[in-house]
């Protein structure tokens, strides 16, 4: 080989290492919800929302996102298989799931060993730490202000025993315990605490205690399909009162499947639910009413759920501390899931559909009541109570 051609063959090879070292990197999203199973109602939802937030941005700094969507099929072990699968074999840089707190809550505790940042899409009662540090957080409203919000209704309507009926497992336990101690500040007793299985298909035993109990009210702790159930059968038993429930009830499929039990129910929820109904100072209204839209451009079809929107928002605090995170370092190395973790946790006074956000190390939860308003299902839609 002549020494022009050598020459020529280092001076190409050069171009092709520094091309290489400045190559940019997908930011890879691992998304893990539930497309099939009992909370499938709610896990449908989130992977719509996500579609939206690609269509609204689909890119951070310049750095293309890759989502990896998979279907955990409403299974709490299946849930953590796969997110140990997207970390070790997708080199995810974060994740994003799922349908149901029991499976998020798996899914955070794979993340949290293996120090890869989650941005959880549903309630959490305690998030696990790896040498001092969380690596989970949450865009929905927690617990303690979904149901305080209804209880304080309870109050306001002057109600003095009322009756839970809920989940047998952590949403039901998040529903019943942040329950009792709001009813207990404002001296509400509650009179009940039957339980019941996401995939059962009868409540009759825990609703004829519900109705021996002589409520003034009742409070759902179910979620989706799932929580129709009481409604339906409280009714088949006379039962007229007041019932109250959470963010999670607000589904197209609850409602159909509720039908005419659920009328006059209050359910807290985020603001999407009346974004047309909002002032338009509020802080929420502009990025709701984008929100809309992107969901129509995504799914041909208009939002009609609350779920979609905390993914959604999942996605705007993705973008907005993916920025911080890609000045220290590159997608697909543990520096730049450092920094991600790190720059989710300054995120501060984000405006989102659900809420204001504005993480802390002291609350992995982003928001505070601002992120709530009181809806009342009334012909089958959700109107603005409150």
């Amino acid at each position: 080989m002549s020494n022009r051609i050598l020459t020529a063959a280092l001076v190409a090879g050069l171009f092709a290492t520094s091309a290489l070292s400045t190559a940019r990197a997908d930011i890879t999203v691992g998304l893990i919800t539930s497309m099939s199973g009992p909370v499938s109602s709610i896990g449908i939802p989130y992977s719509k929302g996500i579609k939206a937030g690609q269509v609204y941005s689909s890119e951070i700094g310049g750095e293309k996102i890759k989502v990896i969507e998979l279907d955990d099929t409403s299974d709490i072990s299946n849930a953590s298989k796969l997110a140990r699968k997207l970390i070790e074999e997708d080199k995810v840089d974060v994740l994003i799931g799922t349908a149901g707190a029991p499976g998020s809550a798996a899914i955070m505790a794979v993340a949290t060993e293996m120090k890869v940042p989650v941005i959880g899409i549903t309630p959490v009662s305690k998030l696990p730490q790896n040498d001092g540090k969380t690596w989970a957080m949450t865009v929905v409203q927690p617990a303690s202000d979904m149901v305080g919000a209804v209880v304080t209704e309870m109050k306001t309507q002057g109600l003095k025993n009322v009756a839970f009926i809920g989940f047998s497992d952590s949403w039901g336990d998040l529903v019943y315990n942040n329950g009792k101690a709001a009813a207990d500040k404002l001296g509400i007793n509650i009179v009940t605490n039957e339980r019941y299985g996401r995939a059962d298909t009868s409540v009759t035993g825990q609703v004829l205690k519900v109705i021996a109990s002589h409520p003034d009210g009742v409070l759902n702790g179910g979620s989706g399909t799932g929580g129709a159930l009481p409604y339906t059968a409280l009714a088949d038993r006379g039962y007229r009162g007041p019932i109250f429930g959470t963010p999670a009830l607000i589904n197209p499929d609850f409602v159909r499947l509720a039908g005419a039990a659920a009328e006059g129910t209050i359910c807290s929820t985020g603001p999407i639910m009346v974004v047309d109904q909002l002032p338009d100072g509020n802080p929420s209204k502009k990025i709701g009413l984008a929100f809309k839209d992107a969901y129509q451009k995504a799914n041909n079809a208009p939002s009609n759920d609350g779920f979609s929107a905390y993914a959604f928002d999942a996605w705007l605090v993705l973008n907005d501390a993916g920025k911080r995170a890609l000045a220290k370092a590159k997608p697909g190395t543990p520096e730049f899931r450092g920094a991600l973790r790190d720059a989710i946790y300054s995120v501060h006074e984000l405006a989102g559909v659900q809420g204001i956000y504005n993480f802390t190390e002291a609350s992995p939860y982003g928001t505070d009541l601002r992120a709530l308003v009181l809806v009342k299902l009334q012909g089958g839609k959700w109107n603005f109570y409150k």
